[in-house]
């Protein structure tokens, strides 16, 4: 499997199939690349905020995938023209060769994507199974049933905020990777405002505190492979 940090909080995984996680990329001042850039099998959008929602739309049309995300924010993209697929936290969807199972998120709602301003549930994360098994979570507060997700999904790769302000910060983030275990943790979710300024190393030295999981931090754009 390899793992693309394209900024904040979007990511490309390709295991078995190609997964794009909250491609936020036009007006993203850290994206490494463009929406026409993109090449995927499935999209996965974990909340209905512009900054994770971000090209979710143009990807999906682009390369006829199939956006994963939670029931209600599924009908906005369907009226967009999108093929979506909408679930709710404890379900899974098999797509291809890739599980998805979508996990709890503590944070606020609501969709504010131009065209999406609505109701959209609520704000989730993902377990991605396909090939490895990775943990997009989000953005969220910490939270003690990340304990629970670790032990329903050994995990190879959490990837996690530190960013504070409007999610969990470093130090708390290396709590949860306490709690879930990962062989490898990665932030994200970081710099790419004033807000959200964070010390990646911070999250380093607290994950070594507490775990023996690998903290990988990336350059927007750098990938690695399990």
């Amino acid at each position: 499997m390899e793992i693309t940090w394209l900024g904040h909080s979007a990511f490309i995984v390709k295991g078995m199939n190609s997964i794009v996680i909250d491609p936020f990329l036009t007006d993203n001042p850290s994206a490494s690349t463009t929406p026409d850039k993109v090449s995927c099998d499935i999209v996965c959008v974990t909340h209905g905020h512009g900054d994770h929602v971000g090209d979710a739309v143009a990807i999906a049309k682009k390369n006829n995938a199939k956006i994963l995300t939670m029931v209600e924010l599924a009908s906005h993209f369907e009226k967009a023209g999108c093929e979506a697929i909408g679930f709710n936290i404890g379900g899974s969807v098999t797509v291809g060769n890739t599980k998805v199972t979508m996990t709890q998120a503590v944070h606020s709602c609501g969709a504010d994507a131009p065209g999406l301003e609505g109701g959209a549930g609520v704000p989730a994360g993902f377990v991605i199974e396909s090939g490895k098994t990775v943990y997009h979570a989000g953005d969220t507060a910490l939270f003690g049933d990340m304990a629970l997700i670790g032990m329903l999904h050994p995990l190879d790769v959490a990837l996690l905020p530190i960013g504070g302000f409007y999610t969990m910060d470093a130090v708390q983030a290396a709590k949860a990777v306490e709690m879930l275990k990962p062989k490898i943790a990665v932030p994200m979710h970081y710099n790419t405002w004033p807000p959200i300024k964070a010390d990646p190393e911070q999250f380093k030295l607290e994950v070594s505190k507490v775990s023996k999981a690998q903290v990988r931090i990336l350059k927007p754009g750098e990938s690695f492979s399990i």
